[in-house]
């Protein structure tokens, strides 16, 4: 791909990650339905709701490099051992189940979005939210990420990912905390990167909004690379 730079304007954004064995609280969420969440669901979830208000009807941008894997191995495992495959786990193992349930709880019918791109997903996903926030400015855009290391039977994965979630909201039309300054850079390596850089794309750009540091990622043949400017118009 082309070398490319753009910039989001943030109303608001959250991160969870897993500090502690509670699990994130997502009480808005039916507790019919929550029984039936995932670990990578429940803080995918809390996350998004953490930034959008209630009645807002808002377009979702979801990124996650191996999103429901985990309950795919075991539906893979039910079949190996010759047993029954839940219907509900079945349903809920695809990549997009985060985006279906989050609608279905806020009753939002606004288009979504389930994007894996590997090591560079998050940043992809981000990519995706600046062309559908240029192509319709007026409608917000809310880029959730959220992942967890895959089940060690696959071995070793080159750059894998954090046990965690992130979502920011994009929307010009409210006072939002900042513009995100986005870059993605093909090599040579590390040529034009500013800033600290990180092992994932996730902690590279936690760092920058929580620190306000230029951050960089490195890998795949190019360098990506986030700033933070806080009240920028």
């Amino acid at each position: 791909m082309p070398d490319l730079s753009w910039t989001l304007p943030v109303a608001r954004w959250s991160f969870w990650s897993p500090t502690s064995e509670s699990p994130p609280e997502v009480t808005f969420v039916d507790p019919m339905m929550r029984r039936r969440l995932s670990a990578l669901s429940r803080m995918a979830l809390k996350v998004a709701g953490d930034c959008v208000d209630a009645q807002a009807k808002t377009r979702v941008v979801f990124a996650s490099r191996h999103g429901e894997l985990r309950r795919t191995t075991d539906i893979l495992g039910d079949i190996e051992a010759n047993k029954p495959v839940s219907p509900n786990a079945f349903s809920l193992s695809v990549l997009n189940a985060m985006t279906g349930l989050f609608g279905i709880v806020r009753g939002d019918r606004s288009p979504a979005t389930a994007i894996s791109a590997g090591a560079q997903t998050l940043g992809y996903a981000l990519l995706e939210a600046h062309a559908q926030h240029a192509d319709e400015p007026a409608s917000p855009v809310l880029v959730v990420y959220a992942d967890e290391p895959a089940d060690a039977r696959y071995g070793p994965i080159e750059q894998e990912v954090q046990h965690g979630a992130f979502a920011l909201l994009v929307d010009a039309g409210e006072a939002h905390q900042g513009q995100l300054a986005c870059s993605v850079t093909q090599f040579p390596q590390g040529a034009s990167a500013q800033g600290r850089r990180f092992g994932t794309q996730s902690e590279a750009l936690h760092h920058c909004l929580s620190g306000g540091e230029s951050a960089a990622w490195e890998g795949s043949g190019a360098t990506w690379q986030w700033s933070w400017h806080v009240g920028a118009a």
